[in-house]
């Protein structure tokens, strides 16, 4: 993949992304909702082995630092169906860049993959259903008390998706 928009280049990771991501992954506050930040072995290790080695992610790069400042899960999980999912560096957050990026993974899923659906999951249900609303995704469910956040309790887990038709209304 490589997707280029007006701030962003989205490419496939690198080892050279090591130290960004962990920016990114080491980060307690943006981890917040997923599990406890990463030390740099452990980034470094799923660098490697999900990010390059599988193919899972994909990397947002500010174009004019040329900074990876963005961590896209972008994984099909059946034909057609694309889970994703992403972490962007807290200081970039509240700047548009989690929405460009995302978007433009979601047109290269529908217009060059012609993908069936988008999906992503959260258990924040305030940041990252906001922005699944604002890609033009759908509430599909949630699952009450399904996970534990990362001081122990039961939260509520948010499913949202977005359909190839619905893609296509949005956009025309």
């Amino acid at each position: 993949m490589n997707i280029e928009t007006s701030r962003l280049l989205i490419r496939s990771f690198c080892p050279e992304d090591a130290h960004d991501l962990y920016e990114i992954l080491g980060d307690a506050e943006t981890m917040e909702y997923c599990e406890p930040a990463y030390d740099f072995k452990k980034t470094n290790a799923f660098l490697e082995q999900f990010c390059i080695e599988r193919k899972g992610a994909v990397a947002a790069v500010h174009k004019g630092s040329k900074k990876m400042i963005g961590y896209i899960l972008f994984n099909q999980s059946e034909q057609g169906l694309y889970e994703m999912g992403w972490f962007f560096n807290r200081h970039y957050w509240q700047q548009g860049y989690a929405y460009e990026a995302c978007m433009a993974v979601i047109r290269y899923a529908f217009d060059t993959l012609h993908a069936h659906k988008v999906f992503a999951e959260t258990i924040d249900p305030v940041k990252s259903v906001a922005l699944m609303k604002k890609l033009g995704m759908t509430p599909e469910g949630i699952q009450r008390s399904q996970a534990r956040n990362l001081h122990g309790d039961w939260v509520d887990l948010h499913f949202y998706g977005l359909l190839e038709e619905e893609w296509r209304m949005l956009v025309h």
